[in-house]
């Protein structure tokens, strides 16, 4: 038996891709920055590929393994890699089906069944099964992004599989491809089906007779040591090969995680949803307790049985989410339990099965969740289990909150006996002085954690090694599986020793043999294991380049490679769906890896090891993955363990122009408080220039792209304005310092009017800072950091004697108040003053709703759409502002749009137009165009502002505007005008 896994090491990366290329693989990709994009998946492991290969059509996959074949490279199929075992990554060629080998190729509602290709993503697919009121029954909280190949490859179940199956239950029918490139479509065989395969004699018909044999005469084995329980998922499914499982083949091959054969296409079942569902959440004094409440909750037969503990809800630190968990039922760990059926029949079972939880030992109380927003944050919580676990909470003894890391986050047992596995459990962690978060399938008894395993040192490694043994040792002594849905991967193949007797694995060889005699397909798992300490991410005999930063990064040490390294493959930012979430806006328009947080932080993390991404901060291939990076700063409020990939961004922009010649843009669009201001003293001769002739000589100058409209300057500034007037209103509340966002001021100056009416009316004083300040956002987002310092730190000392005296600081401009509240203080790092101006900065609706007690704003009638600022999703929510709009009698719907795409410079720098504007295609300008023309339009950014007026025939209304229009005027005691005014009455840049 040959084996591609020996000499890889040899290959030249860019011989194997020239090769690929040449035979018509579809896209073929051997640069440095798309395999350190693909080191790694969502499992502590790391291995540089040679090259990674984008599939378009069935063709392509053939071509690609007969190359492999030939240059005896091993083969890694790869969906989403959100893979926590360390299947998804390898040191040959990976195949990524996600970003065009995806279709749905047939859906028959009347057979409930669908035909798919490996790349789809589950939503795609649950969303064609919903159109016909039904759906796939194994759902993994990655469900927005991973693919059905990578389910089919791990035997995926999720939170319902207590009532619908895993991966395996749901497979109708596999067509695949072995490494020798034999197509097989595989199913259920009857004998006389067997028989005739065998008898035709060809590669197909000798793949079935080898396992025939080898089922036939290991019969008892496959009945008394596999199967044994829903999640024993650890090794080959040989079950299926049973006579009374009707020799399931497709069945056998789920849940082998690539190592057998590439999956083409994939026939599942589909099946009916109960019509109505409701979410009964109980609370226990420990994770224990609710184990032992499990096998009672079990009659009741649940859809779902979730259970997580205290340490994971203590990392939570999402206003919103955290709002939700601090109204959970008493206790310090909670079952979620999920009943189907009619609706009026489930208040009955709902309270039935509370009064079991009742019954059961140190219940501490329950919750029938009636509000479907509400159910829907919980379940949030729960699917974002595996990236906020990452994070541990402060250790008992006032400790930081550590990084934590799979390796033994998928144990299960029968579900009686989790109780005491999740005791004993406990104790081995206390023996080994380590933490984790505990949650999981607990209905199935599937649990979760990641562990604060210490890979930085020799040591810290030991201690994972023999954790790990301990653990499977512990787990086979209560007839568990090591895993329970990830599979075995790197993380436990090694370990299956300790679990399965020398028969077995016997049998586990001989299936490999079958399949793949060359080793060509994902080796190193299951069978022939690379040990659990090889190719580890974190390493102790890999020393990162030592890299001096700007940004303190005191959430990860000071360390940049700690702080890139934080994004542990989950891959969220890999949704499509619009589901409240910013991130991440440019992957949603590309789908390619590149652009998403995850493959930005790769690259960055590769570029602190010096291996792949040799030339450090001046690396061409991390610039140009950042290059379509909005700096939403969306992934650092989405993204579960808090990746901000904006402050990455301008980090490496700062170091890579260093003494070196920037874009055009960082020029015009980084310095434009500076040249807004020289533009103010002819604001008429700019706008006639810029709407001249010579407006595309200007553009291509300025590194502008050419089909977008430049913003025209305002005839007079507010601050001009401001100085001039006579302020109105009592004061009663004090004074209040209004920021002068250089946007406003410039080009929309009404809006910042606006603020002032309206806080004069609430009974603030009005003050504007002394002189002209600026927050520096421009220049922090095209990493001219130095100048970002110099201008925040003039800013701060100029607003220290107001803030120090008690004076709110209100913005209007989003994207301003988060560098007030969040940049500044980062940049100024130490700064008692910077970090006292966050605290005092408020947005308009913050203030209103929080600081202006007894205030009512003017009652308005009507409907809104409202774009929420990227940046105030991340720092701020859009919290207060829904309260504000609703005591003005507002119905508003706030759109779950994430960027509107333009985002600051990004969308006026040139090449980055289409991505712009398709990503405010997705939701934002659609919505505009369809609604009604009474429905207001609410955008409180100027860059949101400035989409909606050049890609529609709408304007975009700030907050402070709508307000101020409906209050009666100064000094009248008039009512509020009574309607909504029209979208005709703005004007467009």
């Amino acid at each position: 038996m040959t084996s591609t896994a020996q000499g890889v090491g040899s290959l030249d990366a860019a011989a194997v891709a020239a090769a690929l290329d040449e035979a018509d693989c579809g896209t073929v990709a051997g640069d440095a920055g798309r395999r350190a994009q693909y080191s790694a998946d969502a499992s502590n492991y790391r291995q540089i590929p040679l090259a990674v290969v984008f599939p378009r059509e069935r063709q392509h996959i053939l071509n690609a393994l007969r190359v492999c074949r030939r240059l005896g490279v091993p083969v890694t199929a790869r969906g989403a890699g959100t893979s926590a075992s360390g299947q998804a990554v390898g040191p040959g060629v990976v195949l990524d089906f996600s970003r065009w080998f995806n279709r749905l190729i047939t859906l028959d509602p009347r057979a409930r069944t669908a035909t798919v290709q490996p790349g789809i993503v589950l939503d795609d697919l649950q969303r064609a099964a919903a159109e016909h009121g039904l759906l796939f029954g194994a759902d993994p909280s990655t469900h927005s992004r991973c693919t059905l190949g990578g389910m089919i490859g791990n035997n995926a179940c999720g939170s319902h599989s207590l009532a619908w199956g895993r991966t395996a239950d749901n497979i109708v029918e596999l067509e695949v491809v072995t490494y020798r490139g034999t197509v097989v479509r595989l199913g259920e065989m009857t004998r006389a089906e067997i028989d005739a395969a065998v008898a035709a004699g060809d590669d197909r018909g000798e793949l079935i007779a080898a396992l025939d044999r080898l089922a036939q005469r290991n019969l008892a084995t496959l009945r008394t040591q596999l199967g044994r329980f829903p999640r024993q998922v650890s090794g080959y499914a040989l079950e299926h090969l049973l006579p009374e499982r009707r020799f399931h083949l497709a069945r056998a091959l789920v849940g082998s995680e690539g190592t057998l054969a590439v999956v083409l296409s994939a026939t599942v079942r589909l099946l009916a949803p109960p019509p109505a569902r409701t979410l009964v959440v109980l609370g226990f004094p420990d994770a224990g307790a609710a184990a032992d409440a499990v096998p009672a909750l079990l009659r009741h037969e649940p859809l779902a049985l979730e259970g997580l503990d205290r340490a994971l809800t203590d990392i939570v630190t999402r206003p919103g989410t955290r709002a939700t968990i601090d109204t959970l039922p008493a206790g310090r760990a909670w079952l979620f339990a999920e009943l189907g059926g009619p609706a009026d029949a489930l208040p009955r079972q709902a309270a039935a099965l509370a009064g079991t939880a009742r019954q059961a030992a140190g219940c501490t109380g329950h919750e029938i969740v009636t509000d479907p927003a509400r159910a829907r944050g919980l379940w949030r919580i729960r699917e974002d289990g595996a990236g906020l676990a990452t994070r541990l909470p402060p250790g008992p003894g006032g400790e930081s909150g550590a990084e934590a890391w799979p390796g033994w986050e998928d144990a299960a047992v029968p579900p009686d006996q989790l109780g005491s596995y999740l005791r004993r459990f406990t104790e081995l962690l206390d023996r080994y002085e380590l933490r984790g978060a505990v949650y999981g399938h607990f209905g199935e008894g599937c649990l979760h954690v990641r562990i604060n395993f210490d890979f930085t040192t020799e040591q810290g490694t030991a201690v994972f090694r023999a954790f790990l043994a301990d653990a499977a040792r512990l787990v086979a002594a209560h007839g568990g599986s090591l895993s329970g849905e990830h599979g075995d991967g790197q993380a436990r193949s090694a370990l299956l020793p300790l679990m399965y007797g020398p028969d077995v694995l016997a049998l586990f060889e001989e299936f490999k043999n079958v399949w793949d005699p060359d080793n060509g397909l994902n080796p190193g798992m299951i069978v022939r294991p690379l040990p659990v300490d090889g190719n580890l991410r974190v390493s102790p005999h890999r020393t990162p380049l030592p890299v001096a930063t700007v940004f303190p990064f005191h959430a990860d040490d000071g360390d940049f490679a700690k702080a890139t390294r934080r994004c542990v493959g989950v891959g969220k930012c890999r949704s499509a769906d619009h589901r409240g979430d910013v991130m991440c806006p440019s992957y949603r328009v590309t789908r390619d890896e590149k652009d998403s947080t995850r493959g930005r932080a790769r690259l960055l993390y590769e570029m602190t090891q010096g291996e792949v991404i040799t030339d450090g901060w001046r690396s061409t291939e991390v610039r140009d993955a950042l290059d379509l990076c909005l700096s939403c700063k969306g992934c650092s409020a989405d993204c579960p363990v808090g990746v901000d990939m904006a402050t990455y961004k301008s980090e490496f922009l700062h170091h890579h122009y260093k003494r070196r010649l920037r874009p055009a843009a960082h020029y015009t669009m980084g310095w434009l408080p500076l040249l807004a201001r020289l533009a103010a003293r002819f604001p008429r001769l700019v706008n006639a220039l810029i709407s001249s002739r010579l407006a595309p000589a200007l553009k291509r100058l300025g590194g502008i792209a050419a089909e977008r409209d430049l913003p025209r300057f305002a005839d007079r500034t507010f601050l001009t304005w401001f100085r001039r007037r006579t302020p109105q209103g009592d004061g009663r509340r004090g004074p209040v310092l209004l920021w002068v966002d250089s946007f406003n001021n410039h080009f929309s100056p009404e809006v910042l009017k606006a603020g002032v009416v309206v806080l004069e009316h609430a009974g603030f004083r009005v003050r504007v800072p002394d002189g002209t300040q600026c927050c520096g956002l421009t220049w922090i987002t095209t990493g001219q950091l130095g100048i970002a310092r110099r201008v925040g730190r003039r800013t701060v000392d100029a607003l220290a004697p107001a803030v120090r005296a008690g004076v709110p600081v209100v913005g209007l401009e989003p994207s301003c108040t988060a560098a007030l509240k969040s940049d500044l203080p980062e940049l100024l790092d130490g700064d008692k003053d910077a970090r006292a101006l966050a605290g005092a900065t408020r947005t308009l609706a913050e203030l209103l709703v929080h600081d202006a007690p007894g205030w009512q704003p003017p009652r308005v009638e009507g409907r809104s759409l409202s774009q929420t600022h990227c940046h105030q999703h991340a720092t701020a929510g859009f919290g207060a502002d829904a309260t504000l709009l609703a005591r003005m009698g507002i119905d508003n719907t706030a759109l779950d749009s994430g960027c509107c795409g333009l985002a600051g410079n990004f969308g006026f720098e040139r090449g980055h137009y289409d991505v712009s504007v398709a990503a405010g295609e997705q939701v934002l300008l659609p919505a505009v165009r369809s609604a009604a023309a009474d429905t207001r339009i609410l955008a409180d950014g100027f860059s949101c502002r400035t989409q909606i007026a050049q890609q529609t025939e709408r304007g975009g209304t700030h907050l402070a505007e709508l307000i101020a229009r409906a209050l009666p005027p100064a000094g009248s005691s008039a009512p509020p005008a009574p309607s909504l005014p029209t979208d005709k009455e703005h004007t467009r840049d």
